[in-house]
């Protein structure tokens, strides 16, 4: 097992209500989380539990030149390695923070709404309310037919995200450990 790897696997033990995984995601989740975003046009793209920064790279690569992506990490020791890793990438803003004030931090910088939101949140392993006031503070922040796209290792999300967003398609991807369902959701 890589150092990577098993860094990872240490954090969710430690962790396991802020770190929902065992591993990183595989590039088969990173692909299905990331085709439903229009790079092209999103010029305010936000980001929850990045861990490792699996997607992060990914984004980064895939966003406009012009475009802000704001990261929201609680987990200390990952916080300080994606802000370490992204300090000179301008476009970047790591924030160790909760993602229900994702709406003051894009106000700060004079962003009425963000044009997607990428979540990797175990939200099974919160408390029911936070898990609401995350995806309330998710679906205002987001500008009308704004993306919500959140990955889950079940269905049980399902009627969380049906309480708040208009429609959803869900995806499975088999090659990831372990395998997750994909929610894309549009804002109401």
């Amino acid at each position: 097992m890589s150092k990577k790897k098993s860094n990872f696997l240490k954090e969710f033990f430690k962790e396991h209500k802020t770190v929902g995984a065992i591993r990183p995601s595989s590039k088969s989740l990173t692909k299905k989380m990331l085709n439903n975003v229009d790079f092209e046009s999103s010029n305010v793209i936000v980001e929850y539990g990045p861990g490792t920064g699996v997607f992060t790279r990914r984004i980064i690569e895939k966003m406009n030149p012009n475009a802000k992506l704001y990261v929201f990490e609680l987990h200390e020791p990952f916080y300080v390695k994606l802000k370490k890793e992204f300090e000179n990438d301008q476009r970047v803003q790591i924030i160790n923070d909760s993602a229900v004030e994702v709406r003051k931090y894009l106000a700060a910088d004079n962003h009425e709404y963000s044009d997607v939101i990428i979540s990797s949140l175990p939200l099974t392993n919160f408390d029911h309310k936070l898990t609401m006031r995350i995806l309330k503070s998710a679906e205002i922040a987001l500008k009308p037919e704004g993306k919500y796209i959140q990955f889950q290792y079940s269905l049980n999300a399902k009627k969380l995200l049906n309480k708040i967003f208009n429609s959803i398609s869900i995806q499975f991807t088999a090659n990831n450990l372990p395998p997750a369902f994909v929610y894309t959701c549009k804002k109401k």
